[in-house]
């Protein structure tokens, strides 16, 4: 690993070896029920950890499932099997050797769905590169700083997604690869990156096309892949995520082939996903939920994966579960409501339909019943989980009551601890209110270069303090039941106010301001900011959009501004959202 990674010595009071045993997700519910009326919980020890790296279940899989579809992109017609998926990933993984990528490097990637996401994630895992997975919403400021924190080395981009140019914003930072040679970048602004990587047919100043890449590679580079691959440590960092920061600025969660191969395959092993199995994935890969609980858990057992679009559309999606046969499907709430109220929903055959995971935000009683009754999914289960712990700690069983798969997050994961503190840190009651803390083999190495945070997260007994308040009962099933950090969820997607504040604080005419989530029916929650102006200032609300536009990504920009002569305080100078929120709530039901 290079030395500028900075880790906490966790304790990991949990081990086992592998023994290629597969989980069926078959456990005995009085196992998982708390002891001693204390908030603790233990899951189940009796499927083994496996000790394999991401190359290492690619390779099984193909061994023994080769000719079995793996994944299928209708909107570019594509569908490889399992032996396809893994010759083109040699393909790229040996093109990247012949680029001058090593083990250890940082590959970035920055791309919405789409086939060459999955082969980079499979890619960069074959030779040990570390994959850094970048927001497609994120901007020219926020990318900047990414590519920087970890020194990302090359970058695999989209030409574009939506109304983002990704080639217009890398060259506004590196103007340097107008007159570079393709594969040679030197930038005063990303002095690490050497590599622009571009999934486009056009020829691109000073970048690499994605397809030329897969036919780079000598019979040198293939060589070596086996005996990198060999080489590798289960224990080696081999993915880094983004996780909005509540200092400011996004922090680089960095996981290893052990946390992310394991938490892939008992996510599935809890639906019995099994080989003939076909998956919808339509949630983003940069996530935890597309590119470990999806991509990485359908190699575990050899299910297909199918990719109906880039981004979710939920017309898109009906059509790619029938005509594929999916089994079953993937998505936060938002996404089953657009899928269940869309008009040409009734002409879609669902019937194929089975399981799923419905993740991401709360889901209400009423969705549920449709998604069951409507979209056949009577065995859907819910998951709860963060980045920093791979990332699912608790997940309900399909066979768990209706009311237990709305009213909590499900029981413990095999192999996980967790319990539940009060704010001296001693575990509390069953059924009273805590932090959820987890330990295990799925907590993270640390923040990526980044040792005080690290260790502000993760206590020297090795327990990933979650910032989460839920409640644990006598049977085990976990409630989310609120946030220690003022974290906001906006249609899926965490938000962090510091991060949006700090960067509102540099237009030159804000003096303070707070920002802080706000009931929505669509979204679950917006994003609302109190401005307070210095003195002698004039702007309006259009302005601070505009300052925030093309800056941060586009779910960061607060939907509802206010200017305001003073913010409520505590006596001792603390600011007091609560007093905001519900001002903010009474003023728009007016």
């Amino acid at each position: 690993m290079s030395s500028d990674f900075t880790i906490t010595d966790l304790s990991q009071p949990i081990t086992s070896l592998s023994d290629g045993m597969e989980y069926s997700g078959t456990e005995d519910p009085e196992s998982l029920k708390p002891r001693d009326g204390l908030s603790y919980v233990v899951g189940t020890r009796n499927q083994p950890l496996w000790r394999k790296t991401v190359p290492q279940v690619l390779a099984d899989t193909a061994l023994h499932h080769g000719a079995r579809d793996a994944a299928v992109f209708p909107a570019q017609s594509i569908r490889w099997s399992y032996s396809e998926l893994a010759r083109k990933v040699d393909d790229l993984a040996a093109g990247l050797l012949a680029i001058g990528i090593e083990s250890g490097d940082r590959v970035g990637i920055w791309s919405p769905n789409r086939p060459e996401w999955l082969l980079t994630q499979f890619a960069t895992a074959r030779i040990g590169a570390v994959l850094v997975t970048v927001n497609p919403a994120y901007r020219s400021a926020e990318l900047e700083y990414v590519l920087n924190k970890v020194a990302c080395k090359a970058l695999v981009i989209a030409p574009a997604f939506k109304s983002s140019s990704y080639v217009e914003m890398i060259t506004t930072i590196a103007p340097e690869l107008t007159e570079a040679e393709a594969g040679r970048l030197s930038s005063s602004k990303l002095p690490f990156l050497r590599a622009v990587i571009v999934t486009s047919a056009d020829e691109i100043p000073g970048m690499l096309r994605f397809d030329d890449l897969l036919k780079l590679a000598g019979p040198a580079q293939r060589l070596r892949l086996d005996d990198i691959t060999a080489k590798l440590d289960p224990d080696d960092a081999i993915n880094i995520q983004f996780t909005s920061g509540t200092t400011g600025s996004p922090k680089g969660a960095t996981l290893t082939h052990y946390n992310i191969v394991n938490n892939a395959r008992f996510v599935v092993g809890r639906l019995n996903l099994a080989s003939e199995d076909r998956l919808a994935i339509p949630v983003p890969l940069y996530h935890c939920f597309g590119m470990v609980m999806g991509t990485l858990g359908c190699a575990t057992v050899g299910a297909a994966m199918v990719f109906p679009s880039e981004a979710f559309d939920p017309e898109t999606a009906l059509k790619a579960v029938s005509r594929e046969r999916c089994t079953a499907f993937y998505g936060v709430p938002t996404m089953f409501v657009a899928m269940l109220d869309h008009p040409e929903f009734r002409n879609h055959d669902l019937s194929s339909l089975r399981t799923g995971i419905m993740a991401g935000a709360p889901c209400p009683i009423e969705v549920m019943k449709r998604v069951i009754a409507d979209m056949h999914m009577r065995e859907i289960t819910i998951a709860y989980g963060m980045t920093e712990t791979s990332p699912v700690s608790f997940q309900s069983h399909c066979d768990d009551p209706l009311d237990r798969r709305v009213s909590t997050v499900g029981r413990i994961h095999p192999q996980l601890e967790v319990k539940i503190i009060d704010a001296e840190g001693h575990t509390v009651p069953v059924d009273q209110e805590g932090e959820l803390c987890t330990r295990g083999y799925s907590v993270m190495r640390g923040y990526w270069n980044d040792d005080a945070r690290t260790k502000e997260s993760i206590d020297p007994a090795g327990w990933m303090h979650s910032g989460d308040l839920a409640t644990l009962d006598r049977e085990g099933y976990c409630a989310i039941v609120g946030r220690v950090k003022d974290m906001v969820i906006r249609g899926g997607e965490n938000i962090y106010p510091r991060e949006v504040e700090d960067f509102l604080h540099r237009h030159p005419k804000v003096q303070d301001v707070q920002v802080f989530g706000i009931p929505d029916p669509r979204y679950g929650e917006e994003l609302c900011a109190w401005i307070v102006l210095k003195p002698g200032d004039d702007v309006q609300s259009e302005e601070i959009t505009a300052f925030c536009k093309g800056q941060i990504a586009h779910y960061k920009v607060p939907r509802h501004i206010r200017f305001v002569e003073e913010l409520p305080m505590t006596v001792t100078g603390k600011p007091q959202k609560f007093l905001m929120r519900e001002r903010m709530v009474e003023e728009l039901q007016r």
